[in-house]
Order: C-alpha cells, then structure tokens, then sequence
C-alpha cells in the first residue's frame, strides 16, 4: 500500500469514530450552534489563514518568478510580514545551508508541487480553508482541503504516544489548557517544508499548536517547533484564523495527485512530458 494514503485511511477511521460520539441531541444542538461543547469552547467550523505565509514564514519582499515570466503578474510572490515571534528563523549552519538549496530547486522540490500531505503547522496556513469537527468524544478530527489530507486529535491521555512511524500528518495528542486547546504533534516526516521558501525540518521535530478562540469567528493561532538537528533553539509563528462565514460554506476536495503526474513520472507517462513551446 502507498505509505502516503496511509494517515488518510486513518482519517477516515477517525472521522467514523468522532461521528460516532456525536450522539443525535448533540447533532441538532451543533446546528444551533452551541458556545461550548462538554464544557469547552466550540471550535467547529471551517477556518482559513489570510496571509502570506505558505510563501514565507519569515518577512520577504515582493519577487518575480523568472522562470514564468510568461505569466506576468500572475505568477509573482506577494510580500509578506513575518508571523515568526522574533521575526527569524534560528537555524544552525549547516540546516540553514540546506534551506539555500531548497530554495534553488523550488519550485520542483517543493512537496507542495508534487501533492504530498503537508505536515503540521503547514496544513493551516496553506492558501486553502481547513475544517474542525468537534464532538463530546474522545477525538477531534481536523481535515485540509489541500490533498484531500486530515488528522484525528486524541483528547484522551490514555491514548496520548509517539507513533511507531513518521507519517506526513504526525500524530497528535491533544489537551484542553483552560479554554486553549493544545496539541502535540510529534513523529513528523522529515520529507515535509515549512513553506515554499524552502524552510524544512528534520524527523526530529515536535510541534506544539495552540488554538485559542477569540471570538465566534476568530481564533488565535500558535505553533512552538522544537528541533535540535535544524534549530538552535525552540521558536514559534503566531496568527489569527478566520471562520469562513458564507452561507453554506463547505470543505470542497482538490485531488491535486493528478496534477503532479508529469512532475513525479515524466517520462514514465505515455506521451511524456507536455510540450516545453
């Protein structure tokens, strides 16, 4: 089986479970859209980061992508400010070197390009909205637009480990610190970047989000990286999600895997590669 499909397979056997414990009075009292849940802040919805930083965590000026000039406009990076709590990233020497490549190879070398699952924080501030469904059960189910890639949270400390292998979402382990919600992601893949400025992360990392509600339609967002191979020291982004408010607002799929079919296979598929003219 494709390792790839596996944290989705997973998601889908979470969201059967998290369904499960919405018992039918729990479902009618989510329409009418409860202020808690269990005693708990209701974070149920569809979210979505307006910003910049899938482009860049750290602050960057607007650029031309040379290699498509041919789209003008279309194709440039916007400027961003930095959603880094002290505005860089502390990286050591050689992990920083690594970065410099990565962005040599962009856009190619991006995992985003080629539709793999992109890992936590990245999920959440991709330029895609983002679902919570939250019950009075044991998990919490978080679910991405972008490669159709979700998580299941485990709420219950008696099911709080470290997941025998990497996987691309990592595996989370959730607490309520007051009325934050607090999860602990560790056994990340070391395959996924931070963004496509090529900033990256070694298997080693652990990531420590904070999901504060603000008000119904907007919510504090914190996420604290730890990682000695890549980092010297522990560093955070911090930024404001939105609640996506239009009516009948929905999670909508984008299966991007054929998409990235010529980038992955080239040659491999029959015709080969598209026209370069």
């Amino acid at each position: 089986m494709n390792r790839r499909l596996l944290p989705g397979l997973a998601g889908f056997v979470a969201l059967c479970i998290a369904l499960a414990g919405l018992t039918p009075a729990a479902v009618a009292q989510e329409r009418e859209r409860p202020e808690r849940i269990a005693g708990k802040p209701n974070l149920n919805g569809i979210w979505q980061a307006l910003n910049t930083a899938n482009w860049n965590l750290e602050g960057h000026s607007a650029e031309a992508i040379e290699e498509f000039w041919q789209l003008g406009a279309i194709a440039a990076i916007p400027a961003g400010q930095s959603v880094v709590v002290g505005g860089t990233i502390p990286y050591l020497p050689a992990a920083l070197a690594r970065r410099g490549e990565n962005r040599a190879g962009w856009p190619a070398a991006d995992p985003e390009a080629k539709c793999y699952m992109p890992g936590i924080p990245r999920a959440t501030y991709m330029p895609y909205p983002f679902q919570i469904v939250q019950g009075e059960g044991d998990l919490i189910l978080f679910s991405y637009t972008f490669a159709n890639a979700n998580r299941p949270v485990f709420m219950n400390e008696a099911d709080h480990k470290i997941a025998p292998v990497d996987l691309w979402m990592g595996h989370s382990n959730g607490s309520w610190d007051g009325d934050t919600l607090v999860i602990e992601v560790n056994s990340n893949i070391g395959d996924t970047w931070l963004d496509r400025a090529g900033n990256h992360h070694s298997n080693r990392m652990v990531v420590t989000e904070r999901y504060t509600l603000v008000d119904d339609n907007l919510m504090q967002y914190e996420a604290t990286i730890e990682d000695p191979e890549t980092f010297s020291e522990p560093w955070t982004i911090r930024m404001p999600l939105y609640r996506r408010v239009e009516e009948n607002a929905r999670l909508l799929e984008f299966n991007c895997v054929e998409f990235a079919e010529q980038l992955l296979y080239g040659d491999l598929i029959t015709g080969g590669p598209p026209p370069t003219e």
